[in-house]
């Protein structure tokens, strides 16, 4: 996908932000490299351009598919691996992608597991970070104010937990 200054773009680590300009640099040598100057809040990243024109960055999640995730934020939590490693390791590797489908299940997962136990340094860090990115592409995507995201994820989630949670008592 081919971006100009002043569109919004979603990079799979950093976010959502805004593109500044294209530019050319010079990089070790005569060889030069294309790059993307993508602002995200006070930082700046620069991100590179492949000689077939591909890039890591993706275009913000269209606002009419933003039903089916919120059917996916309150769906049921996908149980997660015992290997508590290997399933970092899958995940990171799944989030590398960027999809906003992903951020999704990552954030539902993760989030899940908080109710019924504290999670970890490194998991909160990870949910926290994906939950962000969640939230500014939401906004983004839906035309709300963060906040407003903010609330809306919130919401869903809440909501899956009810469900979750009325389901697993029903069960029992």
């Amino acid at each position: 996908m081919v971006f100009s200054s002043g569109d919004i773009a979603v990079h799979p680590t950093h976010g959502v932000g805004n593109i500044l300009r294209l530019e050319e640099k010079e990089l070790g040598g005569n060889e030069r490299h294309k790059f993307y100057l993508l602002a995200i809040g006070s930082s700046m990243v620069w991100v590179p351009i492949a000689a077939d024109g591909s890039t890591t960055l993706r275009a913000v999640t269209a606002k009419q598919d933003l039903e089916q995730y919120r059917k996916l934020l309150k769906s049921r939590p996908t149980t997660l691996d015992r290997e508590h490693k290997q399933w970092r390791l899958d995940t990171t590797t799944r989030l590398t992608g960027g999809s906003f489908k992903v951020l999704c299940e990552v954030v539902r997962d993760l989030t899940s597991l908080g109710w019924y136990r504290t999670i970890g340094e490194m998991d909160a860090g990870m949910l926290q970070k994906v939950r962000n990115n969640l939230r500014r592409e939401w906004a983004a995507a839906a035309g709300l104010s963060l906040q407003e995201a903010i609330l809306e994820v919130d919401a869903l989630l809440l909501a899956g937990r009810n469900e979750f949670k009325t389901t697993e008592v029903k069960k029992h």
